[in-house]
């Protein structure tokens, strides 16, 4: 990587023919808060460029029914040029970043580029933390990306697979257990829709297996799954999804984990599939901007969400470590970043036009949910909660409402009915490509060998 005071010398300015001589304002990163920045800027007194490693906005709530074959990559990704086409003086650069220069203002992006800013803003996300243990990354995927969430979905289905072609009850049962590593809300949505999965729509797919009897296993060392909720909430999360037919094992910090096993509290468990949602970390824009980071990796930022020590940049989302008005830090939520972005856009085009003084942010909670399964979600809005059939409902409107382009609203909506309707989830392929990742990420899940072609 890159340091941050690393020379640009020799490198070739990526930024796109400026259409206005203005301030320049640069984006690391098209998700919530990056996106929702750009579009405030747009039409402002500003030349804005947003840099991204990929030419999409991924609404990640939804990423999990990717994973489980509820959705499509494309129900939930839109075109960065497309969302922001309308705005003229907003620049879009596909490029990785390597770092940044603070003293030539900078931001260096692959291995001979850079983009010049008079005002820098970072978000640029998290990535999931394996808390020492990185080796377990390649077996057990956190899910953040596309590629995260079809190699688990390969992995199910794999999983299946493999158990209708073997004989022995003991690879069978193997074959057919996911366990999900921690009890947040993408553990319990990911938990519950893979029972869904395999209990509602596969049920009749299979001659030589019954995919009802598929162990879905959600493991969560604290006492309690989500804990940042209201235990009267999370204990309706824990009893609907035991009656799905989910292991929930609070307690039970993860110990080891292999290709094809996963070790709890001392017991070793065989399974095709390892999901991983027990924590995130930042990017590494700390140590592109040279400052030490919180315990979680993210950036230092004062009220109005400038980083301490670099003047004219900016950290958002899960990049920044900002707290509320009583020092509370703010949680890493979807409307935590969008509307920090909302408000910087605004401030930062009032000081470019005006000289205005950047106001601070104040977080406004808007409730938050998780889904549990088929017609079963919780909302915890503060003083007032919400769970089961009603909850699914708001869950649905606000998630629909969020996502980008009318087309992906009304897509999502029909297929989400046809669902619940029929109990049929419809993207259950398996490409070449996902065959091959989940092929070198597997062993044997058990001392056995396998029969026929399911063999390594």
């Amino acid at each position: 990587m890159v340091h941050a005071q690393t020379s640009s010398r020799g490198r070739i300015d990526l930024t796109p023919a400026p259409v206005l001589d203005r301030p320049h304002v640069v984006i690391l990163g098209a998700g919530f808060g990056g996106l929702a920045c750009a579009q405030a800027l747009g039409g402002r007194a500003a030349r804005v460029t947003i840099v991204d490693r990929h030419n999409y906005h991924l609404f990640v709530p939804l990423l999990y029914q990717v994973a489980t074959a509820a959705l499509s990559p494309a129900d939930i990704a839109e075109p960065i040029r497309k969302v922001l086409r309308r705005h003229e003086n907003v620049d879009v650069v596909m490029g990785e970043v390597s770092g940044i220069d603070i003293a030539g203002r900078r931001v260096l992006v692959g291995p001979d580029g850079y983009i010049p800013y008079d005002r820098l803003v970072l978000a640029t996300g998290a990535v999931y933390n394996y808390f020492g243990n990185e080796r377990w990354a390649s077996v057990a995927p956190g899910l953040k990306t596309v590629a995260d969430a079809r190699r688990i979905r390969a992995s199910v289905l794999r999983g299946l697979e493999r158990a209708e072609l073997t004989k022995d009850p003991g690879e069978q049962r193997a074959h057919m257990t996911s366990v999900i590593v921690g009890g947040g809300a993408t553990g319990v949505e990911m938990a519950g829709a893979i029972a869904e999965l395999t209990r509602c729509s596969l049920h009749r797919d299979f001659r030589n297996i019954d995919p009802t009897t598929a162990r879905t296993i959600l493991v969560e060392a604290g006492e309690r799954i989500l804990t940042p909720f209201p235990e009267e909430l999370a204990r309706y999360a824990h009893r609907r999804l035991e009656k799905m037919g989910v292991s929930v094992r609070t307690q039970s910090p993860v110990e080891d984990i292999s290709p094809g096993t996963v070790t709890v509290a001392g017991e070793v468990i065989p399974a095709c599939t390892i999901v991983w949602a027990a924590g995130i970390r930042a990017s590494p824009a700390a140590s592109w901007l040279g400052i030490e980071p919180d315990r979680l990796g993210r950036v230092p930022v004062d009220a109005g969400l400038a980083v301490k020590g670099c003047p004219g940049v900016f950290a958002i989302g899960d990049t920044a470590a900002a707290a509320d008005e009583e020092g509370r830090p703010l949680p890493g939520l979807a409307q935590v970043a969008k509307q920090q972005g909302t408000h910087l856009g605004r401030a930062l085009a009032a000081e470019l036009e005006r000289g205005t003084a950047l106001p601070p942010f104040r977080f406004r909670n808007r409730g938050n949910a998780a889904v549990v399964g088929r017609s079963a979600a919780l909302f915890d809005f503060g003083r007032h909660r919400l769970k089961g059939w009603f909850a699914w409902v708001l869950w649905a409107l606000v998630h629909v409402y969020l996502l980008v382009g009318f087309e992906k609203r009304l897509l999502v909506s029909f297929q989400w009915f046809w669902q619940w309707l029929t109990y049929q989830s419809g993207v259950r392929i398996i490409s070449d490509e996902e065959n091959r990742e989940t092929e070198a990420a597997e062993r044997p899940v058990s001392g056995t060998a396998r029969n026929g072609s399911a063999s390594q």
